[in-house]
């Protein structure tokens, strides 16, 4: 999407702050004991009560209002029986709409006391995701993003998830530019234009490269068990700089 007018920036603005606070409240909730299952069923509760409508589930009929994946789960986890425990590495995922806007957000973190790894993991999925939000720029090259978050990743002794990426998002969940890549493409040569609405979402990977889909038909995860984390915002492209709606 391209944001022109006062009524798309003000209904990307509301989106992003219900999916934002959504987000945030399940973080919150996320205490070891708590099923995926009852974390998911408070996010559809939140969902009512802002009038919004979840992303995966009504644009793909998901399983589930949003998406938890765990440990060496990387992305499009489905809420389920399993129990948080103590050190577990959690992803959440959020995104849905409110009259017509959407807006998607995730963010990694460790449940109590964990594996510093892990903790720095989720650290420096931060900082790929602030290295990169310095190339949102009204004429910038795309490819300019990707490069900072490989290396940002590298200086830190982790690597990038290159077969999952950031998107274009605004008035469906998943719009062009259908690519922001986690690492340099020389031949990804498009131009960031005034107004482009993005998902940005860094995954930093403490040794695997790619992730393969489970039989479920939804959940990525990592063959060799390499955890992986991931920060997610949506980003407006301005000539003022990056707007970001889900902070």
């Amino acid at each position: 999407m391209i944001a022109k007018t006062e009524a798309d920036f003000q209904g990307l603005k509301e989106a992003g702050k219900i999916i934002g606070t959504i987000r945030d409240e399940m973080v919150k909730k996320t205490k070891p004991g708590i099923t995926t299952k009852e974390l998911d069923d408070f996010a559809g509760e939140l969902f009512e009560q802002y009038g919004a409508i979840s992303g995966p589930k009504g644009e793909y009929d998901f399983p589930g209002f949003t998406c938890i994946s765990v440990n060496d789960e990387v992305a499009h986890g489905i809420p389920g029986k399993r129990v948080i425990q103590e050190g577990d590495l959690v992803n959440i995922d959020v995104s849905g709409s409110k009259n017509g806007y959407f807006a998607d957000t995730g963010i990694s973190f460790v449940v109590g006391e964990g594996d510093p790894i892990l903790t720095k993991l989720c650290e420096t999925a931060k900082k790929a995701f602030e290295a990169g939000l310095t190339k949102f720029k009204v004429g910038g090259k795309k490819n300019a993003i990707g490069k900072m978050v490989y290396q940002t990743a590298r200086q830190n002794g982790f690597t990038v998830i290159m077969n999952l990426t950031g998107h274009g998002v605004g008035r469906a969940l998943h719009e062009e530019p259908d690519h922001i890549l986690n690492y340099y493409d020389s031949w990804d040569k498009e131009l960031l234009r005034e107004g482009m609405v993005i998902a940005f979402e860094p995954f930093i990977s403490t040794g695997a490269q790619e992730v393969y889909q489970k039989n479920d038909g939804w959940t990525y995860a990592t063959e060799d068990k390499s955890f992986v984390a991931q920060i997610e915002h949506t980003v407006i492209v301005t000539k003022e700089g990056p707007v970001i709606i889900t902070q």
